[in-house]
C-alpha cells in the first residue's frame, strides 16, 4: 500500500460519518478512529520497509476512460464464474453497469457515463485500484 493510498483513505475517512475503520493487508494494518482517547497500550511498531526506487508513471490510456470512483477492488463480473459485465467491442447504454467496485465489504456498481463502445478493460479482475485509476476505456457511439 502506497503512502498516497493511505493519505486518500485518511482523507475520505475524515470526511465520512464513520467513527472507526480498520484495514488489514498482508503487509500493513491501518486503524483509524475519530473522537476517541488514545489507546491504553501502545500498538506494536511495524518494521519499516525500505522505499523502492520510484516506478515510472504508468502510461495514460488514449481516449476517455471510466475511472474508479473510490479506492477498492475492481470486479469485471458479478461472481467469479459469471460472464463479465462488458467485453471489448460491446455497445453499452448510458447508466448500464460496466463493473463493480468493492470497498469495506460493500459492492458499488460503476455505470457507463454515456452510450459508448468498450475499447479496453484496463484492470485485472480482483485488482486493488485507487480513486481515479482508469478502469475501462471507451469511445462514444
Amino acid at each position: 500500500m502506497t503512502n498516497q493510498e493511505i493519505f486518500e483513505l485518511m482523507a475520505r475517512f475524515d470526511q465520512s460519518g464513520i467513527t472507526s475503520f480498520k484495514l488489514t493487508t498482508k503487509d500493513v494494518t491501518l486503524e483509524l478512529v475519530k473522537g476517541a482517547a488514545a489507546p491504553a497500550a501502545p500498538s506494536p511498531v511495524l518494521p519499516t520497509v525500505p522505499a523502492a526506487a520510484p516506478a515510472a508513471a504508468p502510461a495514460q490510456p488514449e481516449g476517455p476512460c471510466i475511472t474508479a470512483p473510490l479506492v477498492g477492488t475492481f470486479y469485471a463480473a458479478s461472481a467469479p464464474d459469471a460472464e463479465p459485465f462488458v467485453k471489448v467491442g460491446d455497445k453499452v447504454k448510458k447508466g448500464q453497469t460496466v463493473c463493480l467496485m468493492e470497498a469495506m465489504k460493500m459492492m458499488n456498481e460503476v455505470q457507463a457515463p454515456c452510450d459508448c463502445v468498450i475499447e479496453a478493460v484496463l484492470q485485472e479482475d480482483g485488482a486493488l485500484v485507487s480513486f481515479g485509476d482508469p478502469l475501462i476505456r471507451y469511445r462514444e457511439g
